[in-house]
């Protein structure tokens, strides 16, 4: 084993190659518990039939827990994106029908989208009146038990060579409303600052999935709070925006 082939930098993680094997690191401040969800997570995921890679072990090194994966050649959606944007729209589309293939599944075992959200919500650190606001209205919302991924975004899907595309990263994984998912997605590209591919994004899941525009928007508020919670500065102030609007046109 040689961990000096490094795939990417996260914060309080690092993700390294050896061979046919991915390496992620979680530095010594990063709680055992979170890890062995994450594998936890992946590894029943494994078992709804989605394309993504496989966990070979959950091991430690060097006194950091690390989890141990199938390393998948190709490129990631974002990075092609970046090479041929004659074919962004092309790309977008299989990104959509790729989240919704993964909402056709369910995954028994994965916490509830719900519980994380309402726990995110208590420690935004909003005021009293504003975290009340936010539980009610999420309480009010549909209960579903679809795979959620939580963070599904371009530079987490692997295209393979022959077209396979595969989905890491399953930390974030839950179980919920697939437009709640849906409504992460559109704020992520927002906050990549893709207003336009945002906006796409949006029309053709509702298009594609026969969900009304207005119902993901009401999901934005709940999901701008959750979000803040792991937010830099400059995030926590565009969030606070779309907490503050009620009413989306």
């Amino acid at each position: 084993m040689k961990l000096d082939q490094i795939i990417a930098v996260r914060k309080n993680k690092t993700i390294y190659r050896d061979g046919d094997r991915v390496y992620k690191v979680f530095d010594k401040s990063y709680s055992k518990a979170d890890v062995l969800n994450e594998a936890l997570n992946q590894a029943r995921v494994e078992e709804t039939g989605l394309n993504i890679p496989k966990v070979l072990e959950v091991t430690v090194i060097d006194g950091m827990w690390t989890i141990v994966s199938e390393y998948i050649s190709g490129k990631t959606l974002s990075a092609l994106m970046e090479e041929n944007p004659e074919k962004k729209d092309e790309y977008l589309e299989l990104f959509v029908d790729l989240q919704l293939t993964m909402h056709s599944k369910t995954c028994r075992g994965l916490n509830k989208l719900m519980d994380k959200m309402n726990r995110k919500i208590s420690e935004t650190g909003l005021s009293a009146t504003t975290r009340y606001d936010l539980h009610t209205r999420l309480d009010a919302m549909p209960k579903h038990n679809k795979v959620c991924h939580g963070d599904f975004n371009p530079s987490n899907i692997i295209i393979r060579e022959d077209g396979t595309p595969f989905i890491l990263d399953w930390s974030h994984a839950t179980q919920g409303n697939a437009s709640a998912d849906a409504a992460r997605t559109y704020l992520l590209f927002w906050l990549e600052g893709d207003v336009n591919a945002a906006k796409k994004y949006l029309n053709l899941f509702c298009e594609k999935s026969d969900t009304a525009k207005q119902y993901v928007q009401k999901w934005m508020p709940i999901v701008a709070a959750s979000q803040m919670v792991k937010g830099n500065e400059n995030e926590r102030e565009f969030l606070q925006s779309w907490i503050d609007v009620v009413d989306y046109e």
